[in-house]
């Protein structure tokens, strides 16, 4: 055998009996799930307040909000345009939001996601319908944003009228 071919075999030979690498520990991801449950009331509360710049602030600038029935909303100025009119056409409704259930919470480094549902509810605070939502997060600066967010209702969307064409 060569010395070069002699030299490879040792040198597999010692990375074979090298030790595996030990995985990173776990990340503690408790204090920033914590904080993102603690955030979503103010979204509720802001929206059904109307104060869409105080929603408008939870969301980086560069965030997509996906409404139902609605086209998707990108950067924050467009989502709180977008917030302003909603919030508005809800209270005129005699309706609100509200929280019902955090079903998860997830973080990873500096982005996080969380997943839940909502009712809509009339000043009697009868629930008129339910629905789903489903956010991610960046953190950046020391604060959580949204980056995208997404929800949608239950109920299925009423038939569209027939246009009378043949």
């Amino acid at each position: 055998m060569t010395r070069r071919l002699l030299l490879m075999i040792a040198i597999g030979a010692l990375a074979a009996c090298a030790p595996a690498s030990v995985p990173a520990p776990p990340q503690d991801t408790a204090a920033d799930e914590a904080k993102l449950r603690a955030d979503l009331p103010l979204w509720f509360e802001h929206y059904n307040n109307g104060n869409a710049d105080g929603v408008a602030a939870q969301y980086a600038e560069d965030a997509v909000l996906m409404p139902p029935n609605a086209p998707a909303q990108t950067g924050r100025a467009a989502i709180r345009t977008f917030i302003a009119a909603d919030s508005a056409t809800t209270k005129a409704a005699g309706l609100m939001l509200k929280n019902t259930l955090i079903t998860a919470v997830g973080v990873s480094g500096d982005v996080g996601w969380m997943s839940g549902t909502f009712a809509i509810v009339d000043a009697k605070g009868t629930t008129v319908d339910t629905g789903k939502y489903l956010s991610v997060h960046r953190r950046a600066g020391g604060a959580w944003h949204y980056i995208r967010d997404i929800w949608n209702t239950d109920t299925t969307p009423a038939p569209s009228a027939p246009t009378g064409k043949k």
